[in-house]
């Protein structure tokens, strides 16, 4: 979880400067923020592009291309559902529209009370116990609606 829910322009430059000394920097600073902020701002894009000597749109490119860094915050907790063909074939479509109408939401959306984002993934590397998520990073496999509902309720009630 992200240590400050906003981002803070005085705790960017830190970060971009703690990664400066690395080869390729870019990465491992957007990865920073995500951990420190949850999410790289729009405000931080030239910070790192200037600081870095590259254009707003080459930041820009690599932030949306790359689906693990978020350009507004999440919710406490991320619900990351496989949508590769294995898990497909096994129902998990159906299931996760039904959790996205339960909770309210499209894919990449946070619930009204911050509590619950959820993300399409394409492989989490668990086809043989498909369908599967992660919540929080903990893997769910072979889940169906009352799984995934439950899952859910426990971080939620946490």
């Amino acid at each position: 979880m992200p240590k400050t829910p906003v981002f803070d322009e005085g705790r960017a430059r830190q970060i971009i400067a703690e990664h400066l000394d690395l080869e390729g920097p870019l990465l491992p600073i957007l990865h920073a923020f995500n951990e420190e902020f949850g999410f790289v701002s729009d405000s931080a894009v030239p910070l790192i592009a200037d600081t870095l000597k590259l254009t707003r749109a080459e930041v820009h490119g690599v932030i949306t291309f790359y689906h693990d860094f978020r350009r507004e915050p999440c919710g406490r907790h991320v619900l990351k559902i496989c949508r590769a063909e294995a898990c497909q074939s096994l129902g998990s479509e159906a299931i996760a529209r039904g959790a996205l109408a339960e909770l309210g939401v499209t894919w990449h959306g946070t619930t009204k009370d911050g509590e619950i984002s959820v993300e399409p993934v394409y492989c989490l590397g668990l086809c043989a116990s498909g369908p599967s998520a992660l919540l929080d990073d903990l893997p769910i496999g072979r889940f169906d609606k009352a799984k995934l509902t439950e899952a859910i309720g426990e971080v939620s009630a946490a």
